[in-house]
């Protein structure tokens, strides 16, 4: 098990990934449909999944049911528990959580440690994490990864009551999985994080 990271070189350095990701030209990206593309990662042989889709709220109460908090539990169907390990400041800090098997349990149950940074960008927020080697693994789960995910909130210029909210995901589910599973599990999570989160917002 690694020691915990010093954050603020690990929190500048992840923000500047995103922010790298967010500046990828729209033709390095393929997708089915108009709210998830992909393209191939650097960090490892899966895919970086970017979802874009608008919105209907303001960027911070958007991003409060993002970053880990009390909000997120309530409404991700995909997490089952989440724990906070360590809060180094009040946007920051190292978070523990589960995932429900998908696709009829082809992918089984996940456990996730990972680094979280809350960072203003532009007229919004970026929210973003990384996984780390950190903690035991709980029995009956695997073990995933995050490389360096984020979601960027930001007012829409012409409807102040609106945000687009920008994802990039690249999960390494871990285990022995046929790509293809994979494929189809990030596509479906990602739709549904929208329409969970547009929900829990009108609530």
């Amino acid at each position: 098990m690694d020691p915990l990271p010093n954050p603020a070189p690990l929190a500048s350095k992840l923000r500047n990934t995103l922010v790298r990701y967010h500046s990828i030209g729209d033709g390095e990206w393929r997708g089915k449909d108009a709210t998830v593309w992909r393209k191939p990662s650097e960090e490892f042989s899966g895919y970086l999944y970017k979802a874009q889709g608008v919105v209907e709220d303001v960027t911070n109460r958007i991003v409060d049911h993002i970053r880990p908090g009390p909000y997120r539990l309530d409404w991700d169907s995909l997490m089952t528990s989440m724990d906070i390990m360590e809060t180094f400041e009040e946007n920051c800090c190292v978070m523990r959580y589960t995932t429900a098997g998908q696709l009829w349990n082809i992918i089984a149950p996940r456990e996730f440690v990972d680094f979280s940074y809350t960072t203003s960008y532009e007229d919004g927020l970026l929210t973003c994490g990384i996984s780390l080697d950190y903690g035991e693994v709980r029995p009956n789960f695997v073990r995933g990864f995050n490389h360096p995910c984020g979601w960027f909130c930001v007012p829409l210029k012409d409807s102040p009551g609106h945000s687009l909210l920008t994802g990039y995901i690249q999960t390494e589910l871990r285990g022995m999985l046929p790509q293809s599973a994979v494929d189809t599990a990030m596509s479906s999570t990602l739709a549904n994080f929208y329409s969970d989160l547009k929900k829990a917002l009108k609530a």
